[in-house]
């Protein structure tokens, strides 16, 4: 069964149309990658699946709720991390995922703020303020508020932003431990190399459409390329 199925959809700023018709199903467990060059309509696709921003035309449909129509029942389901997420910088971090978790059922905040922490890997500094903390441990804050939450869909946009190598591939590993645990994730990311590791899936869009899509591997045979940042190149400037 598809966690997502997105059939010709349309966001239009003005008028400038940001995405151009897109259509692509992702299947429940399964990690999905939306790659494309800055301005290509990744974002505004992410904000809309997300509930920030309505459409234009075409459907969406996220754990078979229409989208236009039950926003406020798919906000339940999912988690959204922005590429410019932030935190309350006044907070620790350990206050802010306890402030994050209240917002859910009160019997689950204990076992929520505990996965977060363990998420953050942020040791004593988790009970330091948030201002205090680097890019990188911002940033594994913020995936942990996202994924602490159990969420059926799990947006991301560009978790292993700020992250030296070894932290990014704590959570790159923290992904696929995600989706094997049953959440669908939908992620997009200017890393082709951490696309190619995590990914099921990928599309990838250009001025606002999709011009291709499938399983990296096939996608490389197809092109014969070496790795998804040939594919990449091929693709868009063909």
């Amino acid at each position: 069964m598809a966690a997502v199925e997105v059939r010709n959809l349309v966001k239009r700023y003005g008028s400038m149309d940001a995405v151009k018709g897109i259509s692509f199903s992702i299947n429940e467990g399964e990690i999905f990658g939306l790659i494309g060059p800055n301005g290509a309509g990744k974002t505004t696709t992410l904000r809309v699946l997300s509930t920030l921003l309505s459409i234009n035309g075409g459907s969406v449909t996220i754990l078979g709720h229409d989208l236009s129509k039950h926003a406020a029942e798919i906000r339940k389901l999912i988690s959204y991390l922005p590429e410019d997420a932030g935190a309350y910088k006044n907070l620790s971090g350990r206050a802010y995922l306890q402030f994050i978790a209240n917002f859910f059922d009160p019997k689950e905040v204990p076992a929520m703020v505990t996965k977060g922490i363990e998420i953050t890997d942020l040791g004593i500094r988790i009970d330091d303020r948030v201002d205090t903390y680097s890019k990188g441990m911002m940033r594994r804050l913020l995936v942990g508020r996202a994924l602490m939450t159990n969420p059926k869909l799990a947006i991301l946009d560009e978790p292993t932003s700020g992250l030296d190598v070894i932290n990014a591939q704590e959570i790159r590993k923290l992904v696929k431990t995600t989706a094997k645990s049953g959440t669908t994730v939908l992620l997009s990311s200017h890393n082709m190399l951490e696309v190619e590791y995590l990914c099921d899936r990928i599309a990838l869009i250009s001025e606002g459409k999709i011009i291709e899509e499938g399983k990296p591997k096939t996608l490389m045979e197809k092109y014969n390329a070496r790795n998804i940042e040939e594919v990449f190149i091929r693709t868009v400037h063909e």
